[in-house]
């Protein structure tokens, strides 16, 4: 939708045209959450920081998927197996090359962004529900082989559970309430890495291919190379997501949440959240990890009011049928996400009292 602005407020050079963040109070608001966050350790319970960390992580993976599904029309159900692929080679870099996990970070992206890379070659072919099931194979391969090869370095089925930590001189990010600084940097870099591709020529190429693949074809885009880059920035979204991931929790292993569910609540993410919009993660994901502990807490309730011996299959059900109801709610009633009804809510309320 077009952007309304109030009465006054107009560009006068291109540099106020693309700005994003316009007034100064914006700046003001926009730093004082990002210092909420970051200091969130000293002033908030566990709870607010340990959320906090694993939303960020999770968005990072997210805005990767987002780059590939809500801005080039890609479906991919692999993000969670590229996520595990970055988990698995950062933390093999550290434990067996000794480096640093501010080295290993970036090789760990670079790495899961080539494992895309192959899972990505099968996009000029096929689209839509095929390229769907292609993607998919990285969900199984990936952890199979981690699950079964080379054990006495991957941890077979325990995995590694032994995860370093990151460290300066000698402070150690071992505890939520240290590493989130760590997510917080890195969002922020993601983040802006990420509203820069969606305004670059890159960005509107992909936007083409998503509209009409063969259009932008004919225009002098090269799908296959676009298709390639897309699916090359998503898994290196989704190895930084992975990386930091386990080394937050010291533990990597592909039993442990790297699945096909987890790769199908990332789309729910983005389709609560807004597809092909740089909010659309940010809200999608805080939503559905906050409402995941909400129906864990309904669940206990509704366990504690059943037969004994229920307790665990009541709280296991709930997180999925929360899940569901949440997708099919959104995808009826407000099928766009948040993202859109909040440019709505900006555009009605620059537009009172005249709300024609």
């Amino acid at each position: 939708m077009a952007v309304i602005r109030p009465s006054g407020d107009f560009d006068r050079n291109y540099n106020q045209d693309m700005a994003l963040i316009r007034k100064p109070w914006q700046w003001v608001l926009l730093l004082l959450s990002i210092g909420a966050v970051a200091t969130s350790p000293y002033w908030a319970p566990p709870y607010v920081y340990i959320k906090a960390n694993q939303i960020g992580y999770t968005l990072i993976a997210v805005q990767g998927l987002n780059i590939l599904t809500g801005f080039t029309g890609q479906i991919s159900m692999g993000q969670s197996a590229f996520m595990l692929a970055g988990g698995y080679i950062s933390a093999l870099i550290v434990t067996y090359l000794n480096l640093s996990f501010f080295i290993a970070l970036p090789l760990a992206a670079l790495g899961a962004g080539l494992v895309g890379l192959i899972f990505g070659i099968p996009s000029l072919r096929v689209k839509g529900f095929y390229l769907a099931m292609a993607t998919l194979a990285a969900q199984f391969i990936i952890p199979w082989f981690t699950l079964h090869m080379f054990p006495e370095y991957l941890g077979g089925q325990n995995g590694i559970i032994s995860a370093p930590v990151p460290v300066i001189g000698s402070y150690e990010f071992n505890e939520p309430a240290r590493f989130i600084h760590i997510t917080l940097f890195v969002l922020i870099l993601t983040t802006i890495a990420a509203v820069n591709i969606s305004r670059s020529r890159m960005g509107r190429a992909f936007v083409a291919i998503r509209d009409n693949d063969l259009a932008a074809e004919l225009l002098g885009v090269n799908l296959f190379g676009y298709k390639l880059r897309a699916f090359f920035i998503a898994a290196v979204y989704a190895g930084l997501a992975g990386a930091l991931r386990a080394h937050s929790s010291w533990q990597i292993g592909s039993e442990m949440g790297y699945d096909l569910s987890e790769s199908i609540i990332f789309l729910g993410m983005l389709v609560v959240g807004g597809l092909g919009t740089n909010l659309g993660p940010f809200l999608g994901t805080s939503l559905i990890i906050l409402m995941e502990d909400f129906s864990n807490i309904v669940g206990t309730k509704v366990s504690a009011v059943m037969l004994t011996g229920m307790t665990e299959r009541v709280l296991t059900s709930f997180r999925p049928i929360f899940f569901g109801l949440i997708l099919m709610l959104f995808l009826i009633f407000e099928p766009r996400g948040l993202a859109y009804r909040w440019q709505l809510f900006k555009a009605s309320w620059r537009l009172r009292p005249f709300s024609h």
